[in-house]
């Protein structure tokens, strides 16, 4: 009995040790690091409520399209056409919303289609190009990288093509609550980023399709060995990103109130920034909800904080460029170590 015990104590001493605290909450540390020093050179500006809820709305795109990047990049993938995916379904949304008195209206005459049925339809669309893209992974081995490479070309020009290249406003008010009203306080795009934050989590810690979703990308063959269809678990996890994309989609339409082809430009970097900085291995088989979500938030915090201090827009961009390169190399470091 006591041989046990020794074991049992030294094992929970070193996880509760400094060093294993730290490198386990590593992520919200730094966030929470930030938020302080941000506070204290803004002399509190940061901290006003106004202020963090426009912060947690501004991210909660990124976050909700962070998150199905994250379950491609588990699997050893990636998905550049995320920025496309959103001004695709944004067109398609906001052409089928337009009031009768909306301007350059998509369609002649007629009413506004069913919000219901019009946000299945873009939910669709974006789990639908999330589909082709794990169908082309899948089936004919093409690489990640240029799959949705060519989804993001191929999604922007049907954005253009679908709407004319002309922005679609005039959306019926009940549709824009999505994206400009409050529940309690709190805006609604961070109560869709919860729930989408909450589905993500499930499926990755509590179903057999995350089980999968990890097993894929720490060793593909182990996985095929061990009888799982990892084509068909690919292709899931890449549809469930497109229709995270459309999620982000709808939420960004109903908050500027128009479906506009030129959104999402750089949109799928940050969210793939966002994922590696919360901790997402670039080399597959790592990667948390809960980490891509502090990811988004330290980006979202980054950016209002040199807003606020007038960093030039140039210079917030060199600034987050060293952020994704450090973030990286402390991701090949980790991963060095484990081997």
């Amino acid at each position: 009995m006591s041989t046990n015990t020794v074991p049992t104590q030294e094992s929970t001493r070193e996880r509760m040790s400094p060093g294993a605290f730290f490198k386990k909450f590593s992520i919200l540390l730094i966030l929470i690091g930030l938020v302080i020093l941000i506070s204290i050179l803004t002399r509190g500006v940061f901290l006003r409520i106004p202020n963090l809820l426009n912060v947690i709305r501004q991210v909660s795109v990124i976050g909700i399209i962070a998150l199905g990047v994250t379950m491609v990049i588990i699997t050893a993938g990636i998905d550049l056409s995320s920025g496309s995916l959103v001004a695709l379904v944004s067109v398609v949304v906001g052409s089928l919303l337009q009031r009768a008195d909306a301007p350059a209206r998509l369609y002649e005459g007629g009413q506004p289609w069913p919000i219901l049925i019009v946000l299945v339809i873009g939910l669709a669309v974006g789990a639908a190009g999330g589909l082709m893209n794990g169908s082309l992974v899948a089936k004919t081995k093409i690489p990640p990288f240029i799959a949705t490479l060519g989804m993001m070309t191929f999604a922007r020009g049907w954005a253009f093509i679908y709407s004319d290249g002309r922005p679609r406003g005039g959306l019926v008010r009940e549709f824009l609550v999505l994206g400009q009203g409050m529940i309690l306080g709190v805006p609604n795009p961070v109560w869709i980023l919860i729930i989408c934050v909450a589905l993500t989590h499930v499926i990755l810690k509590h179903t057999l399709w995350g089980r999968y979703t990890y097993a894929i990308g720490s060793n593909k063959n182990a996985a095929i060995v061990s009888g799982i269809n990892t084509e068909r678990y690919t292709m899931m996890v890449y549809s469930y990103a497109g229709f995270l994309s459309a999620v982000a989609a709808i939420v960004l339409t109903a908050r500027i109130g128009s479906g506009q082809p030129g959104l999402g430009i750089m949109y799928e970097l940050d969210a793939i920034a966002a994922s590696v900085i919360g901790g997402t291995s670039l080399q597959g088989g790592v990667g948390t909800a809960l980490g891509a979500l502090t990811g988004a938030l330290i980006m979202g915090v980054l950016r209002n904080g040199l807003d606020l201090l007038n960093v030039p827009a140039d210079m917030q961009q060199v600034l987050r460029a060293v952020i994704i390169v450090v973030a990286v190399i402390i991701d090949v470091r980790k991963n060095k170590q484990k081997d």
